[in-house]
């Protein structure tokens, strides 16, 4: 035998071994799911320390940000809320999760992330070492199994995310790319040597904008310490946010949903959700302010909000300033801006992550909704509205919301 078959040889057994390997331990994987509180707490634990291991795990689908959302169903007594948490288990050891609830709607029965009308990103946790692919095929054979459905929708799937890696074939793009701006502070030494990258106008303009208000008064960042004073930024922020939408005949998919407001206002004091929570002041009276949580090293911004009166110093711009500072004194890697793309936030982002919507067919009443709804009307609608002039398109959302 040759040298060069001997080594053909030698490779397409360690290839066949390499795969037998990978059939074994995907043999070896059970998939659970989690449909109480009770068995959600049982394997909390476990849950956690993939957390702590899995490279890329986001905060939405965190341990704390499940045990936030089951709290504040059952406090408000929502009898609809159906959790349909799926697990992936080698022994002992938690190797994925995929939290999900079933939503029923006139048209249809959809399974979506956990807390899907707060959340930013879909997603899911998969220890190294699995392949995302198998992995979800298993963890979504399991939850449509168990809890019966005509689509799976996953909206905001970051393109960087496991959840992308280990999107189905069957998988349906429907509505715009979107982008999520993001700070890399880790690529720095300190916020010095980062705010050095931004150009030199911005840096001068930003300088000028700053003075310009001095002249009139202090201006300060704060940074809240307690509960009580994260609470307060939370009210402000969501109150200015959505004086905003309104103004500008918007809305979003959080704002709808009236018990939105509440959920972020329980989010203060718990022990397993980590808030950030910043103000920039002008003669002690907010003109930005921005709150989110911190998770795995990374700073999630959830809501912001800011004196649109001021426009011209950039209130918007002069406040990230200070909220990537305030990341890094905090030794943190970087800052999520999330969805959506605004100039604002490209002043200071080192980056963008492309952000997409998917949905998944899985019966052909839900194929007939994808297709009709999701990919066609829906985009088109919201397009329509979007060109309509702000003046109309306030008084299309308001008699909309009249119910007219």
């Amino acid at each position: 035998m040759s040298s060069l078959s001997a080594f053909s040889g030698t490779g397409e057994r360690r290839r066949a071994g390499a795969a037998n390997r990978v059939e074994a331990q995907a043999y070896a994987l059970r998939a659970e799911v989690v449909r109480t509180r009770e068995a959600f707490d049982a394997v909390a634990h476990r849950w956690e320390a993939l957390e702590s291991q899995a490279d890329g795990a986001l905060l939405f689908q965190g341990s704390g940000w499940a045990r936030a959302v089951f709290d504040f169903e059952a406090a408000r007594g929502n009898t609809d809320f159906d959790p349909v948490v799926v697990t992936l288990s080698e022994g002992q050891r938690l190797v994925a999760v995929l939290p999900l609830e079933r939503i029923r709607t006139r048209s249809r029965t959809v399974l979506a992330p956990m807390g899907h009308a707060f959340s930013q990103y879909s997603g899911v946790m998969i220890a190294a070492g699995i392949e995302p692919r198998d992995a979800m095929a298993r963890l979504l054979r399991a939850a449509i199994a168990d809890a019966p459905c005509d689509a799976v929708s996953f909206l905001k799937v970051r393109s960087d995310s496991m959840l992308a890696k280990g999107m189905l074939d069957s998988h349906i793009i429907t509505g715009d790319e979107q982008g999520a701006p993001y700070v890399a502070l880790n690529a720095f030494a300190d916020h010095a040597a980062y705010f050095q990258t931004i150009k030199t106008k911005t840096r001068k303009n930003l300088r000028n904008a700053r003075n310009r208000l001095e002249r009139e008064g202090a201006v300060t960042h704060h940074v809240a310490t307690t509960p009580d004073e994260t609470l307060g930024v939370i009210e402000r922020t969501l109150s200015g946010r959505a004086g905003r939408l309104k103004e500008q005949g918007l809305s979003s998919r959080a704002f709808r949903d009236h018990a939105f407001a509440d959920f972020c206002a329980s989010l203060p004091g718990r022990g397993d959700l980590q808030l950030l929570a910043m103000s920039l002041r002008h003669r002690d009276e907010p003109i930005a302010e921005q709150w989110g949580f911190i998770h795995k090293q990374r700073y999630y911004a959830f809501i912001a909000s800011r004196d649109f009166s001021n426009s011209e110093e950039s209130p918007g711009k002069l406040h990230l300033d200070e909220v990537t500072r305030a990341c890094a004194e905090r030794g943190l890697d970087g800052a999520d801006l999330m969805v959506p793309v605004m100039p604002y936030k490209l002043t200071w982002a080192t980056g963008v992550v492309r952000v997409t919507d998917h949905a998944l067919p899985v019966t052909p009443r839900g194929m007939l909704v994808i297709k009709l709804w999701d990919k066609t009307l829906r985009p088109m609608f919201k397009n329509a509205m979007l060109g309509m002039p702000k003046g109309l398109r306030s008084f299309v959302m308001k008699v909309a919301g009249r119910g007219l």
